[in-house]
């Protein structure tokens, strides 16, 4: 596996944001694991043409932490890197970990985990 190299800011790309609330008796241990993200789920998520991905977390005023991505998306087939994301047993593991940590909001659209949100502004 060759480590990860960033894409040159002039490579066509798609951002991505997306929420989800997380268990807030699970916090410490998603944070935790997220520091640590291990290789083979690293590769996959390279391997499905995300870059610059970022996760950010933050107690809403309705008490509930909720988690926002954001991640550049610079393949040409979305659905058929999502499949081949899908496929892969470690991003299986992964997600096998990570989603009884997870609160899906009630409002996202049908067949989302996280609710995708339309970007409002972005300064290249």
């Amino acid at each position: 596996m060759k480590p990860h190299t960033p894409i040159p800011l002039s490579t066509p790309r798609k951002r991505l944001g997306s929420v989800i609330g997380v268990r807030e008796e699970r916090l410490a241990e998603y944070l935790a694991l997220h520091a640590a993200v291990p290789p083979g789920v690293l590769h996959a998520l390279s391997q499905a043409n995300f870059r610059n991905y970022s996760l950010f977390h933050y107690r809403m005023p309705d008490g509930k932490i909720y988690l926002f991505r954001a991640v550049d998306y610079v393949g040409k087939d979305y659905a058929a890197d999502m499949a081949g994301l899908d496929a892969n047993p470690d991003f299986q593991v992964w997600r096998k970990i990570c989603r009884p940590m997870q609160e899906p909001l009630a409002s996202r659209a049908q067949g989302e985990w996280w609710a995708e949100m339309p970007e409002a502004f972005h300064l290249p």
